[in-house]
C-alpha cells in the first residue's frame, strides 16, 4: 500500500513541525531535568487543534483523520517524547471514548472543552493489581440513588495531576469479572479523589504520571459512559485506538535517534576519516532506517484501517510492537555511535533512550501485543 500525503496532511505535518521545533526545543531539556510539566505548550496545542484532533468539529474538535493524527504526534514527538503522550493520551483515550460512547450531555458538558484544549484528559485503568490484567478491577463503584460512590486506587496515570477530567473504570459488581466493570466520568476536585502520589521516572519526565485515590467519591450516575458493565469493552476499544498513538510516539524517537545518529557520525573522526564512512557504522545506519521504515508503514497502515473504519485492533498491535522495538534499538545504536558521548547528557541520545523504554510498557506491554496478535491468527 502506497501512501501520498494530501495537502491536509503536509500542512498538518509542517505545522506541527514548527510548533516542536519553536515552543518545544527551547525548553526539553531543561523540563526533563526539572520534571517540569509543559503549561504553555499544552495550552498552545490546544490552540492549534492538536488536543482534539479527530474529534467532530461541532464538538470543538479539528475533524482530521487518524493519519493526520500520526502525522503531528511524530512531528511533535521527535523533539519532546513527554510532550507527545500528553497529547496522545487527551486524543486517542479520552477524546474518541467521550465521542465514541459519551451521551449528548456528556459530549456538550466535557468533550468540547476537551477537544479545544481549554481543559485535559486522563484515563484511569491501571491498577496495583490491575496492569496487563485489566479485569482484575479492586475499585468498586457503587449505586446509591442517583450517585455511584467510588473507593480504590488507580496507578501510573499520565496527565493525572493535570487533568480535569479522568475517565475512571471501576467494578460495579466484582462477580461478574470482566462484565462487572463500568467506566465513569470524574470532575478534578471532586470531594473525595485526590492525586496520591507523582511517580519519578526513567523516562518521559516532563509529562506527570501520578497515582489517584478515591475515598467515597460520589459521581452523578449521569457521568457513567456507556451501559453497566461495559467498562472493560470500551477501555479496550479505545486502547486499540491509543496503541496507534503510541506506535506515532515509539516511531518518532527512532526517527530522532537516527538523525542525530548520522549528524554525529559525519562530523566526528576516526583515523582523519569521518566515522559514517566506516562499514560497521554505516551497518548501524542502515538498519536504523529499515527498522523506522517498517515502523513507519505499520502505523500508517493502522491509521489507514481505522480512517475506513476497519477492524484495526491487531494492525494497531503490530505497529506498537514494531515501533517500540525500532525506539529501544535506535536509541541504542545512536549512543553506540556516540560513543563516551552518548552516555552524556549534553547530547540528547541519552534522553532518547530514557523515554524510549517506556513505549514498550505503556497502553499494553509487547508482550501483551503479541498476544493481541497471536488471537487474531489463531480464533
Amino acid at each position: 500500500m502506497k501512501f501520498e500525503l494530501t495537502e491536509t496532511h503536509q500542512m498538518i505535518q509542517q505545522t506541527a513541525r514548527q510548533f516542536a521545533r519553536e515552543e518545544l526545543a527551547p525548553t526539553v531539556d531543561q523540563r526533563d531535568e526539572k520534571e517540569e510539566f509543559p503549561y504553555e505548550a499544552v495550552k498552545k496545542m490546544g490552540e492549534l487543534g492538536f488536543m482534539g484532533m479527530m474529534v467532530s468539529e461541532q464538538y470543538g474538535g479539528a475533524g482530521l483523520d487518524t493519519i493526520s493524527y500520526v502525522l503531528a504526534l511524530e512531528e511533535i514527538g521527535k523533539i519532546d517524547a513527554a510532550a507527545c503522550v500528553i497529547m496522545s493520551v487527551n486524543n486517542s483515550l479520552v477524546t474518541w471514548g467521550l465521542e465514541t460512547y459519551g451521551t449528548e450531555e456528556q459530549k456538550q458538558k466535557y468533550l468540547i472543552d476537551l477537544a479545544s484544549g481549554k481543559k485535559l484528559g486522563a484515563f484511569a485503568l491501571s491498577e496495583p493489581e490491575a496492569g496487563s490484567d485489566a479485569t482484575n478491577q479492586r475499585t468498586t463503584a457503587r449505586r446509591d440513588g442517583n450517585v455511584y460512590v467510588l473507593n480504590g486506587a488507580k496507578n501510573f496515570i499520565t496527565n493525572g495531576a493535570n487533568a480535569d477530567v479522568v475517565l475512571v473504570m471501576a467494578a460495579t459488581d466484582r462477580s461478574k469479572g470482566a462484565k462487572g466493570v463500568s467506566t465513569f466520568i470524574v470532575e478534578k476536585g471532586t470531594p473525595g479523589f485526590s492525586v496520591a502520589k507523582k511517580e519519578k521516572k526513567l523516562g518521559i519526565r516532563s509529562s506527570d504520571t501520578v497515582s489517584l485515590a478515591f475515598e467515597d467519591c460520589g459521581v452523578p450516575a449521569e457521568n457513567r459512559i456507556g451501559d453497566e458493565g461495559s467498562g472493560i469493552k470500551f477501555a479496550l476499544k479505545t486502547l486499540d485506538g491509543g496503541r496507534i498513538g503510541i506506535a506515532a510516539q515509539a516511531l518518532a524517537i527512532a526517527e530522532a535517534s537516527l538523525e542525530a545518529a548520522i549528524k554525529y557520525s559525519q562530523q566526528r573522526k576516526a583515523f582523519d576519516h569521518p566515522i559514517a564512512e566506516l562499514q560497521a557504522i554505516q551497518f548501524k545506519l542502515a538498519e536504523m532506517a529499515t527498522d523506522i521504515e517498517a515502523a513507519r508503514c505499520l502505523t500508517l497502515y493502522a491509521a489507514s484501517l481505522k480512517d475506513h473504519n476497519q477492524p484495526f485492533g491487531p494492525a494497531a498491535a503490530m505497529a506498537k510492537l514494531s515501533a517500540s522495538r525500532a525506539a529501544v534499538h535506535c536509541a541504542l545504536e545512536a549512543i553506540q555511535i556516540h560513543g563516551g558521548y552518548g552516555y552524556i547528557r549534553e547530547y540528547k541520545v541519552e534522553r532518547f533512550l530514557r523515554d524510549s523504554k517506556i513505549t514498550e510498557i505503556y497502553e499494553g506491554t509487547s508482550e501483551i501485543q503479541q498476544l493481541v496478535i497471536a488471537r487474531s491468527l489463531v480464533h
